[in-house]
């Protein structure tokens, strides 16, 4: 039995119609929707492994999936780096671990960052996907803050079916995401 997404039916009731009249779209299906949201945690320090399980264990807490290994892949000398060492986890959401996500993220983890002002309006890549990282695990409330050991920061991509940047600005406000003026 699936369980009902409160996040993901706000998109469908409220902003849908609110995209459709203030951009004009013709078809429900033309309103650009998120695809997935990508986390990222990269160690500097990929030759203790016990940096790298603690941030796989991390970001399984935060996320509530089993995040992936990163691996390098080739050889680079200066960053004292061989192929296939281990350099950092990632997790891909999808569906209602996307939406349930979202939806901690922008009403509990990015009012908790010190001296917030709002998440950069410029950090769209052309084509409606937008990134943002943070420093640290701590401001998640799913982390036990007696158990850090390591600061682990993370990257987080959203991926969405906007054409622009507009598009996907417009999605990600209503959505919810606290944009800087």
């Amino acid at each position: 039995m699936a369980t009902k997404n409160v996040f993901y039916e706000y998109y469908r009731s409220d902003v849908v119609p609110k995209l459709i009249k203030q951009r004009g779209y013709k078809n429900p299906m033309q309103v650009p929707r998120l695809v997935k949201i990508v986390v990222n945690s990269g160690v500097s320090t990929s030759r203790d492994r016990e940096v790298i399980q603690e941030a796989v264990r991390t970001l399984g807490v935060i996320t509530g999936q089993r995040p992936v290994i990163t691996k390098s892949r080739k050889n680079i000398s200066n960053f004292k780096l061989r192929k296939d060492m281990p350099v950092g986890a990632c997790v891909t959401l999808r569906g209602p671990n996307m939406y349930n996500f979202l939806h901690r993220l922008v009403n509990v983890v990015l009012p908790r960052v010190r001296d917030f002002r709002g998440v950069s309006r410029k950090a769209f890549d052309g084509a409606g996907n937008y990134t943002l990282g943070l420093s640290e695990q701590t401001v998640f409330t799913e982390v036990d803050l007696d158990k850090i050991k390591h600061t682990i920061g993370m990257n987080i991509c959203i991926a969405t079916t906007a054409r622009t940047d507009d598009e996907a600005r417009d999605l990600l406000s209503l959505l919810g995401m606290p944009f800087s003026s």
